[in-house]
């Protein structure tokens, strides 16, 4: 049986900059074949059980040679394999997809072409430099700064390119760069012709350095810019004073540890890389179910008893409703029952599974929740509430003693994550993180614990960001001073707290 290979073009940094089609293909692979370029968050909609390859490739560093990785290709395509080929940009500008595609054709193994956004038109666009621009720029050129060093004679025509294109892109010429210089100002272009270098375009990392064919080799040594960077040579740089917009964000070159636990943290992630960020994860904790017994299945059975069922969190939502269908009952199973959620994250997860809160405190305190609840109830009722292993008995103990039964259904419970510990540590020991940001107090004692005896020093470098109180309280105790205590007890109201604190 013969698989089927898809040669994809990952996008030129931003992971959201992949096509429908290329996250299908990601989705449904059986082998992912990726490169240096390719953003490691793509492979996050891989299949759990897909065969992850890397083959990246830098300049002198190369994991696998382009004929290793042309004959893994055919092997798996052989073995019936369904192949995601991920390569950084598109596949065929510059990235050698024409060759792989020539040896699967050769061995007999089917392919597809996906084409990718590419970076030589994403990255200037994204420092705000359009490649065409009408009475400026009617023809832009893609050219490779970075030839293959076993050509006898140049093919790039520079006398053609230095004076016949508007706007010239250099993939992969950092290297190159007093050469490209040269050559254009000798064939005939401008020495203060303006040029842009773009360092991980699209990326929250990226940089931009504007100057001109005359200086530009000297300013990129004074600014020690590195690869990778596409370079930008035409009058259309000059538009960057106008144009620029993604490194205007309140957050743009602000470092942020995101220490929640990984299955929440995607969208954390985003909030805070929307305004800017560029964010490490560093999972502190992770949730995972406990073992239900015959109380716990006969209080899922009898839902409908309750006046109100309590739910703490979105974990706890997901969760409850697990168990709830492996029971063989759904959202019905509630009855008449009234849903408390404590915080809009717990209410916004309930309306995925189609219920609408009754009950929503003023905020997420569980004092607060304890005085919303009182309302609503009266002696004698009864009420669920879903929490984790370990938590806070607040909202039982007052609830008690106002004569109203509580029943606690512990599905799930908090413990610590390992497994990004050593991207915890390294980004705090270089000394560029901004901000570490505690989402609950477990992420605070984890957090404590992953660094060991060099924590509080680790800390010291950078600011904390709590949200709410209790968990800069939890901060506060552990030798801690938070600088930014969210208001709003929501990730939402954490990135606006720290916005405001820029």
């Amino acid at each position: 049986m013969t698989g089927m290979v898809y040669l994809i073009g990952a996008g030129p940094g931003d992971v959201k900059l992949i096509t429908v089609k290329g996250r299908e293909c990601i989705e449904k692979a059986d082998v992912i074949v990726y490169d240096y370029l390719a953003d490691a968050h793509l492979l996050e909609w891989a299949r759990p059980d897909a065969e992850l390859i890397y083959a990246g490739k830098q300049c002198k560093d190369h994991t696998m040679h382009q004929w290793e990785i042309n004959e893994l290709l055919v092997q798996k395509g052989k073995e019936g394999k369904i192949v995601a080929r991920l390569k950084g940009g598109d596949p065929l500008v510059f990235g050698r997809g024409g060759e792989e595609a020539m040896a699967l054709g050769e061995a007999g193994v089917p392919f597809e072409f996906v084409p990718g956004v590419t970076s030589p038109i994403a990255a200037p666009a994204y420092a705000g430099i359009p490649v065409t621009q009408r009475a400026m720029a009617t023809s832009f050129a893609v050219v490779t700064g970075h030839e293959d060093p076993t050509k006898a004679v140049s093919g790039i025509h520079w006398e053609g390119l230095a004076t016949a294109v508007d706007t010239l892109c250099f993939v992969m010429g950092v290297g190159n760069l007093p050469t490209i210089a040269e050559k254009l100002m000798a064939h005939g272009r401008p020495a203060n012709t303006p040029v842009a270098l773009v360092r991980w375009g699209t990326k929250t990392v990226q940089e931009v350095l504007v100057s001109t064919l005359e200086h530009v080799v000297e300013d990129v040594e004074k600014a020690q810019l590195k690869a990778p960077a596409i370079i930008v040579v035409g009058d259309v740089v000059n538009l960057r004073e106008k144009l620029q917009w993604f490194d205007n964000k309140p957050l743009f070159g602000k470092t942020i540890v995101v220490t929640r636990a990984r299955s929440q943290a995607s969208a954390f992630r985003e909030k805070l890389e929307a305004q800017g960020a560029n964010v490490v994860e560093a999972a502190a904790i992770k949730t995972s179910p406990l073992e239900l017994f015959d109380e716990d299945r006969r209080i899922i059975n009898n839902t409908k008893q309750y006046q109100c069922i309590v739910f703490t969190s979105g974990e706890g939502v997901r969760y409850f409703f697990d168990a709830l269908y492996k029971e063989g009952k759904d959202t019905r199973a509630l009855g008449n029952s009234k849903v408390a959620a404590i915080g809009c994250a717990t209410a916004r997860e309930l309306q995925k599974y189609g219920i609408v809160p009754d009950i929503i405190p003023a905020d997420y305190k569980a004092e607060s929740a304890v005085e919303a609840l009182e309302e609503e109830l009266k002696a004698g009722d009864s009420v669920l509430l879903i929490q984790p292993k370990v938590a806070r008995d607040v909202i039982p103990r007052s609830l008690r003693h106002h004569d109203i039964d509580v029943d606690i259904l512990r599905l799930y419970e908090t413990t610590q994550d390992t497994s990004q510990q050593e991207a915890l540590v390294n980004a705090l020991t270089a000394g560029t993180v901004d901000y570490i940001t505690f989402t609950s107090s477990s992420t605070v004692t984890n957090t404590i614990q992953l660094l060991g005896d060099d924590a509080l020093k680790l800390l010291g470098n950078t600011k904390i960001a709590c949200i709410g109180p209790i968990t800069a309280a939890t901060a506060m105790s552990a030798g801690l001073k938070p600088a930014v205590i969210s208001d709003v007890y929501t990730t939402d109201g954490l990135v606006n707290a720290i916005v405001k604190d820029i």
